[in-house]
């Protein structure tokens, strides 16, 4: 039995497909052209639109807002060379561990 794709994943896998593209005709490519620096801009404008929508917007907007932040840090992962798959063994190695244990063991 085949394995259901994350959507995240498929999403990442068209993101990592478009690097070295056409800046013209590919926003994803046009941010890859662009550099790690002005990714990672655009994860914190999208995390800032995110939490404003939060807090004083319908929950549509919120859903937008959250798609477009997770885009965003697919882009940055994409440029980083970090794979979704890194990430959620991440999520899966803190399973069950108390967020507050977890933070103390990084000190």
């Amino acid at each position: 039995m085949a394995q259901d794709i994350h959507p995240l994943d498929e999403l990442y896998a068209v993101i990592a497909g478009r690097r070295g593209g056409d800046p013209e005709t590919s926003y994803t490519a046009k941010l890859f052209a662009r550099g790690r620096g002005k990714i990672a801009q655009k994860v914190g404008e999208e995390a800032v639109e995110t939490v404003i929508a939060a807090l004083s917007r319908p929950a549509d907007e919120l859903v937008g807002e959250s798609a477009d932040l997770l885009y965003h840090l697919l882009v940055l992962w994409a440029e980083c060379g970090v794979a979704p798959d890194r990430v959620w063994e991440e999520l899966r190695r803190r399973q069950g561990t108390s967020g507050i244990a977890e933070k103390r063991s990084r000190k």
